[in-house]
């Protein structure tokens, strides 16, 4: 088998048969997505092209800080687009910032202190940026449904503030809650993997000619780790974020 795939840019051409097909469906049924698609596909070409050159200027100069200045970038910029979909979480960009930081930089710290990916930028490149973009939109779910229950239940919590439950307390089944919903995507799509659809990492491993056994264990070191960075995320983002919710006397701050 070939150890690498060639594709040309006749092919990736030919893939946009595909977002024609996409852009006639939403025209048809009238979904009124034709212009985010159309925009979403111009910014995926751009994008991940500027990426790509950028991903090879690292791997050739081989140096950690050009790697760590690429997470960083990509943290900020996740954070900023998590931000979007938090509006109703009060000052959530910079516990964002520190969710994604720390999931990141946890995930990368064990795999590599416990041997399983050198570290170098062709490993820390792209599993710090999965790593991070599971983390984000993790973190943007958790803080959605917190926001939304928060506001949603005001009078219960009012109520059990006023028996004498601190603010901990009184959070504490919204922040169970909005954790789990940040994590049950990923947990969900872990069960049915192999068996209803093969993830990316491994399609892409079996297309460049990889041994199928190879692809798999990747796959699972791969999910594995997603899973943990998921469950920092969220686990730090609703902690910190909960809190911008109440006073320092313990009450709950009005609607902004």
């Amino acid at each position: 088998m070939s150890s690498s795939i060639q594709v040309s840019i006749g092919h990736v051409a030919a893939s946009l048969v595909l977002v024609a097909v996409a852009i006639a469906v939403s025209r048809w049924r009238r979904a009124e997505l034709e212009q985010d698609i159309a925009v979403a596909t111009i910014r995926s070409l751009i994008q991940l092209t500027a990426i790509g050159y950028a991903i090879e200027l690292i791997f050739e100069a081989d140096t950690i800080w050009l790697v760590l200045a690429l997470l960083a970038v990509m943290v900020l910029f996740g954070a900023i687009t998590a931000r979007a979909r938090a509006r109703k979480v009060p000052d959530a960009f910079v516990t964002l910032l520190i969710a994604l930081t720390t999931a990141g930089a946890a995930t990368l710290g064990l795999v590599v202190a416990l041997g399983i990916f050198d570290p170098t930028p062709r490993y820390l490149v792209p599993v710090g940026g999965m790593v991070i973009g599971n983390a984000m939109t993790a973190s943007a779910v958790a803080l959605n449904r917190l926001g939304d229950e928060i506001g949603d239940s005001r009078a219960m919590i009012e109520a059990t503030l006023s028996l004498g439950a601190t603010a901990q307390e009184a959070a504490a089944p919204i922040v169970r809650r909005a954790l789990r919903s940040g994590m049950i995507a990923l947990v969900d799509s872990t069960k049915t993997t192999g068996l209803i659809f093969f993830p990316g990492t491994m399609v892409g491993m079996l297309l460049a000619g990889a041994d199928p056994t190879d692809a798999v264990r990747l796959q699972l070191i791969l999910l594995y780790s997603l899973l943990g960075s998921v469950a920092i995320s969220a686990l730090v983002a609703t902690t910190l974020s909960y809190r911008n919710f109440f006073t320092p006397a313990q009450q709950l701050r009005d609607r902004a």
